[in-house]
């Protein structure tokens, strides 16, 4: 942030999936230090099972209230809802309604992980994606799908090869992150989507960005980056990708 901007302490608040490991490591990694995130663990699926489409669902179904009356004890400036694929697997509308919902018990701005990704893409004028995810297919299937109504098409789909449990999600090493991005690309890509919020993939975009020459998106990074924009924050550029050098002259849609 430039020395000319007004300093304001800014409140996020952010509801995570309560085995995710890594969102609240990629925060305090990607928000400036005059904003400040907390979290509240949300749940709704199971922890013995791997979260595939049914369990998702049940996630992003589950009644969130008495998180957000937690969370809305900080009055916080804009709440972040911390699951990409809970929402994917619902639908467009169902992300919308969610975002809905989130404002009116929060009385703040409410950003979505599935709903950042698509604003992130639709800034930087993507088309064609490829993608890349732990998820198993179905919940792959549906977020193809998802993407699909709000403009994009999936040219490639990349996944691990095997069926993750929610903590192998986040145990998946960055180098295991590279590797599966550089699968979904392709000559007619031109952007990866990484999506998971509990994947270290915001450790290797820039290392991916420099081997394929696109822009990559992923979950944590596309969350901040509507963030920044939604408080005006032009100055601030973390070194995470090409989306972040946008700010100076974009909206985020």
């Amino acid at each position: 942030m430039s020395d000319n901007q007004p300093i304001k302490h800014l409140r996020i608040g952010v509801l995570v999936p309560f085995t995710n490991t890594n969102l609240e490591t990629d925060m305090a990694r990607l928000l400036p230090h005059d904003i400040s995130a907390h979290f509240t663990r949300i749940g709704g699926y199971s922890l013995t099972k791997i979260p595939d489409s049914s369990q998702m669902q049940k996630m992003g179904a589950a009644n969130i209230e008495d998180a957000l009356q937690l969370i809305a004890g900080i009055s916080p400036d804009l709440v972040l809802y911390g699951c990409t694929s809970a929402t994917l697997t619902h639908g467009l509308e169902f992300d919308h309604k969610l975002t809905s919902q989130i404002k009116k018990l929060t009385n703040a701005n409410a950003i979505t992980a599935a709903g950042a990704l698509v604003s992130s893409l639709k800034t930087i004028g993507a088309h064609k994606i490829g993608f890349a995810s732990p998820y198993v297919g179905d919940v792959n299937e549906q977020a193809i799908q998802f993407l699909f109504q709000a403009g994009f098409d999936t040219v490639k789909c990349a996944d691990i090869g095997y069926a993750v449990d929610s903590h192998g999600q986040g145990a998946l090493t960055p180098d295991m992150i590279y590797d599966l991005a550089l699968r979904a690309d392709h000559p007619d890509v031109d952007a990866i989507v990484m999506a998971c919020t509990d994947l270290r993939a915001v450790e290797v975009i820039e290392q991916i960005e420099n081997e394929i020459g696109k822009p990559v998106i992923t979950s944590n990074q596309a969350m901040v980056f509507c963030a920044l924009k939604t408080f005006g924050i032009s100055h601030y550029a973390p070194k995470y990708g090409r989306l972040f050098e946008l700010l100076l002259t974009t909206t985020c849609i």
